[in-house]
């Protein structure tokens, strides 16, 4: 039974994916074109990477309210170490997924052995990553060039990006691990009941530890995404950023509960959230109205999963 409404819920999604493509066709000329599909291409890779952690740490009953803050970190680490210290962008680059790692790895520390709320330590990080990423850059905006763009660009005889294929690779990853990992069902399981997962033998601790440090790393790689695709390393990138990964999440089956969870269908959340803001943007929605649909859309997602929490079968 459980498994019919599994199907039937991703069926669900899938088909307001449809949906939503086919009503900004109707509403806008300019939507189903070869410009905005590379526009909508562009912007998944950082959208993408940080909502498989986010789906990763929902699933065990927590979240990450600092992965937009980090993203910004890691792209400003990139920027100083390239522009102001001469170091080689694959270095660089590396450096920020360190960076993100760091500060996830401390998230991870702090939830799992010292038993503090998850909201509570990443909203702090939120605020002591943005710090950082000010004081970096010294709240400015850093031009890196045309060298870290060339991973945004699409690929000669590809036509997408290495950034989107790295997202994509990251995604099946995840996908395998799990539905097809040990790992991965302790994750579902402690989600699920993390009391009667410790008395299978389960110590929830570095499973924790593991996916906010994932979070955090996957957001320093969003960060090399973002840099790439603006040319230019900003403090500000990425505000917001954690509401999207979780409404994605949510939207693609996850539940804010944990124990349950999608990366495919988080996945198929983020095309939905991109896909609504540049098909927004085509029909001359203005900002704040585009954010209060947005903001209506999280409303709608964190309500369906209510939805499913009182009807399990």
């Amino acid at each position: 039974m459980n498994a019919i409404r599994r199907h039937a819920e991703e069926n669900f999604i899938v088909l307001s994916l449809i949906l939503l493509i086919l009503f900004f066709s109707w509403t806008s000329d300019n939507f189903f074109s070869v410009v905005t599909l590379k526009t909508i291409l562009n912007q998944l890779p950082a959208l993408t990477v940080v909502t498989v952690g986010m789906t990763l740490v929902l699933i065990v009953a927590g979240i990450d309210l600092s992965v937009g803050s980090v993203l910004s970190l890691s792209a400003t680490v990139i920027g100083v170490l390239v522009v102001g210290w001469q170091i080689p962008l694959p270095l660089a680059c590396l450096a920020g997924i360190v960076a993100g790692l760091a500060c996830g790895a401390a998230n991870g520390a702090l939830v799992a052995f010292f038993r503090l709320p998850a909201f509570i330590v990443t909203l702090g990080m939120l605020e002591m990553a943005r710090g950082l990423a000010y004081i970096v850059n010294n709240s400015q905006t850093v031009y890196i060039g045309s060298s870290i763009q060339a991973i945004a660009l699409p690929l000669p005889g590809v036509g997408v990006s290495l950034a989107l294929l790295i997202a994509i690779g990251v995604v099946a990853a995840g996908h395998f691990m799990m539905t097809r990992t040990v790992f991965g069902r302790h994750l579902t399981a402690i989600g699920s009941n993390e009391q009667a997962a410790r008395m299978s033998g389960i110590d929830a601790r570095p499973h924790r530890l593991f996916v906010l440090a994932l979070s955090g790393a996957l957001a320093g790689l969003g960060g090399v995404f973002n840099a790439a695709y603006l040319g230019s390393a900003d403090p500000n990138a990425g505000i917001g950023l954690e509401l999207s990964a979780i409404a994605a999440a949510v939207i693609g089956g996850t539940s804010l509960m944990g124990g349950r969870g999608s990366v495919l269908g988080a996945f198929v959340g983020v095309l939905i959230i991109s896909i609504l803001q540049s098909g927004l943007a085509q029909i001359g929605v203005s900002e704040p109205s585009k954010r209060l649909i947005t903001g209506a859309v999280i409303i709608s997602a964190v309500l369906l999963d209510r939805w499913r929490q009182k009807h399990p079968q």
